[in-house]
């Protein structure tokens, strides 16, 4: 069984107090902390083999390759992609939606053309869909929720048709946690010839995903939330969509062949590669990998859905609190509101006593705007946080609701 205590001792950061009280970290869907394991892999990559990648014959350069596209395979074996030149470094989901967008959209979306997302989207996974469709004359159409903060899968059917040409949403939403179904998402949309990105930023740390039992065309995720560095992301494509789309960016390391009259590209997944990448972030996420499936990725989901349930439990007897987004599916995520007092409130006062959540949008702003609220303060749960945690966080939600009704 999981032992969170003996986790913990993996996280320098825990270890500090903030306003004079122990840190609870309970803001993991913004970024996770790292363990010692990744900070240390960061900084053996700096001290042992700091050279640029695929382009020297040196000693450093060789093993500094070696090593990156080591974290390549260990992400396809993740994810259970078919080959690891399936997979794309970027710097985050967002670069990786914005990659598709850019190369497969311009190139395969034309005018009067439909893309479907949903309402309860990141920003992410709207933005490059409403820039893509100015210009190219499609037509963005949105997927509504009911009020659970679950998608209407009957409105889906009925939305589907063979305009529809991509389909783009969320695995797990960020702001309310649910999990939507991908499995059916993905099945209706190939129905009717349409390709399909799931935005996976909030499923893979939580999850074991299988991209060819999903049959997904575009895959996207970042290591920042699954305990690894900042700056790195994943995009994981079918093969044939991928060697189909145009390079995203020019320059170094995508290309055969440069010559003034014309170049010829690299094949993928360099093709998509331009430039000088985030060497050692890459390298260290190998690390965080390695750590959550020594823990179990099993384990660490069922840990997790046990903190969710234990806060839900804890906190509902809290004067005039709401909880928002209630769906049957849900990952650890825990948004609420305490009626008639402004969100930002209520996280300033939990951070005076050491405890970190995050409050406001989300960066899903139509979906609070459906809901009719400002923002939300959302708990979320990791790997190293406690039962114990939660009782000291429901003791000062009551204390905070007390001096601000």
């Amino acid at each position: 069984m999981l032992n969170p205590e003996l986790i913990r001792r993996d996280f320098p950061i825990l270890q500090q107090k903030v306003n004079g009280k122990p840190l609870i970290y309970f803001d993991n869907a913004a970024t996770s902390q790292k363990p010692r394991q990744v900070i240390d892999a960061l900084a053996h990559y700096y001290t042992s083999m700091n050279a640029n990648v695929h382009r020297g014959v040196h000693f450093l350069a060789e093993k500094a390759t070696e090593a990156f596209e080591e974290t390549r395979q260990a992400v396809a074996q993740m994810i259970n992609a078919p080959a690891k030149e399936q997979i794309i470094f970027t710097r985050g989901t967002t670069e990786s939606i914005n990659l598709v967008a850019a190369s497969y959209g311009r190139n395969f979306i034309g005018e009067g053309d439909e893309i479907i997302i949903s309402t309860m989207e990141h920003h992410s996974n709207i933005v490059p869909w409403q820039m893509l469709c100015l210009e190219k004359k499609a037509v963005l159409k949105v997927l509504p929720i009911n009020d659970a903060g679950e998608l209407l899968m009957e409105e889906y059917r009925q939305m589907l048709s063979t305009r529809t040409k991509l389909v783009a949403v969320m695995h797990v939403s960020n702001a309310l946690g649910t999990v939507n179904p991908v499995s059916e998402i993905i099945r209706l949309a190939h129905e009717q010839g349409a390709k399909v990105l799931i935005d996976g930023a909030q499923a893979v740390p939580h999850y074991l995903v299988d991209v060819q039992a999903l049959d997904v065309d575009f895959y996207a995720f970042s290591a920042h939330k699954m305990y690894g560095p900042t700056g790195m992301g994943i995009l994981y494509g079918k093969r044939d969509l991928l060697e189909a789309m145009p390079p995203y960016m020019g320059g170094g390391e995508m290309i055969k062949e440069v010559r003034f009259n014309g170049t010829t590209y690299n094949d993928i997944p360099y093709k998509f590669e331009a430039g000088t990448p985030n060497i050692a972030d890459v390298v260290a996420m190998k690390a965080a990998i390695d750590y959550m499936q020594g823990i179990g990725q099993q384990a660490i989901a069922q840990h997790e859905q046990n903190l969710l349930q234990y806060a839900v439990d804890s906190i509902s007897s809290v004067p005039g609190i709401r909880l928002v987004g209630t769906a049957k599916q849900k990952a650890s995520v825990l948004s609420f509101l305490i009626e008639g007092v402004h969100p930002m409130d209520v996280g300033m006062l939990l951070d005076a006593k050491g405890i970190a959540v995050r409050t406001g949008n989300h960066c899903a702003m139509p979906l609070m705007e459906r809901l009719g609220i400002p923002g939300t303060v959302r708990a979320s749960f990791a790997v190293y946080n406690t039962e114990a945690e939660i009782d000291t966080f429901a003791k000062e939600l009551r204390r905070a609701a007390d001096i601000l009704l």
